[in-house]
């Protein structure tokens, strides 16, 4: 296991690459090439680049978070395959760099969806929330409005203001893609691009939807226990995986989490683990990482995940704004390293453990 932290670069990041390194067993950071839009190729300088900004930090960078995926590709449509021929290209350059797994998501138009960038918590910190009757009526334009209005200056994930300015066409795109449609483009996808992987010895890591269910009636297909069984049946081979996000699973109260987590073990090349408390059977706000904060069972997660053979990479996932930091909201410094220093406790505590057991 290699813990890391996820780093939006220089200009986009609140938190720097020396304060990361300080932060106890942290040994690498997740980033991305934020400024090319989905679809481009990431070219292999501006990847090198970046790789020795993080190394001369003392850092390293092996696992990508995020290398977009395409409306197109999503969609199906006639540039489909030329925006695969593009993430080819990237998934090759990232190799070049000693990438070794690509974390990326298939949702359509949007990624993960919160109501409250910075719910008060009654303490002083403030947190990411989710609230079914607040999207109720709530047009996506709306929804940008309030999310880049709430963000204290920083571009969300997922919700970068070029993404939005199309929203409308791409939401009459999607009218008519169903389900099926969605799997079927995600196999596609994962056939064109898995023998590239294969060559290059890079593996994919889909992270699940956020929240695991339908936004807008917009089709959602990664959420559930039965669509890893479905990926991994469509397309099986290793470079096939998974991120696991226990954020984005544990918004579903019908997954089982320590479940999944040993069940599919071998094929988690990366791991996000952060808190949700629920308020009702769908609504929830994000927490400490601490098993006791809330209603996901970390420590049970961790065990699972030991127990039955992780070797990814794993980072601490959303925290609070706490200690008055100005930060992007859910990835300020101090939680986050507090996240970190909890979970690398856990992981050490669970694998001695495991360890004596083994022996007896």
């Amino acid at each position: 296991m290699q813990m890391t932290m996820r780093w939006f670069g220089d200009g986009k990041d609140t938190v720097s690459l020396e304060q990361i390194r300080q932060v106890p067993g942290v040994a690498g950071v997740v980033p991305a090439l934020h400024t090319l839009p989905a679809g481009e190729v990431w070219p292999l300088d501006m990847i090198l680049d970046m790789k020795k900004e993080i190394e001369a930090a003392g850092l390293t960078m092996e696992c990508i978070e995020s290398v977009n995926v395409h409306e197109s590709i999503k969609l199906g449509d006639g540039d489909a395959d030329k925006y695969i021929e593009n993430y080819k290209e990237c998934i090759r350059n990232l190799s070049r760099a000693g990438v070794k797994v690509i974390c990326y998501n298939f949702m359509p138009v949007f990624d993960w969806t919160r109501t409250d960038l910075a719910m008060d918590m009654g303490n002083g910190a403030t947190c990411l929330c989710y609230d079914g009757k607040q999207v109720e009526g709530k047009s996506p334009e709306d929804m940008f409005r309030e999310i880049d209005d709430n963000s204290n200056g920083y571009a969300m994930p997922g919700w970068e203001t070029e993404r939005m300015v199309e929203i409308k066409e791409l939401f009459q795109k999607y009218k008519n893609i169903t389900h099926e449609d969605m799997w079927r483009n995600l196999k596609h996808f994962l056939e064109e691009i898995i023998p590239v992987c294969e060559e290059c010895d890079v593996k994919m890591a889909i992270h699940p939807d956020d929240p695991p269910w339908d936004i807008f009636d917009l089709p959602r297909i990664v959420g559930r226990e039965e669509d890893y069984d479905r990926l991994f049946a469509a397309v099986p081979d290793k470079h096939n995986g998974i991120t696991f996000c226990t954020g984005s699973l544990g918004a579903g109260r019908f997954n089982d989490l320590p479940k999944m987590a040993a069940k599919y073990a071998k094929r988690i090349y990366f791991a996000h683990l952060r808190q949700l408390k629920y308020t009702s059977e769908t609504d929830f706000y994000e927490n400490g990482h601490r098993t006791g904060d809330g209603n996901v069972d970390i420590y049970g997660i961790v065990r699972a995940l030991v127990e039955n053979g992780f070797d990814g990479y794993l980072r601490p996932d959303h925290g609070r704004n706490i200690w008055g930091e100005d930060a992007k909201p859910g990835y300020g410094l101090y939680d986050r390293a507090l996240g970190a220093a909890y979970l690398t406790g856990v992981f050490e505590a669970v694998e001695k453990d495991f360890k004596k057991e083994k022996k007896l």
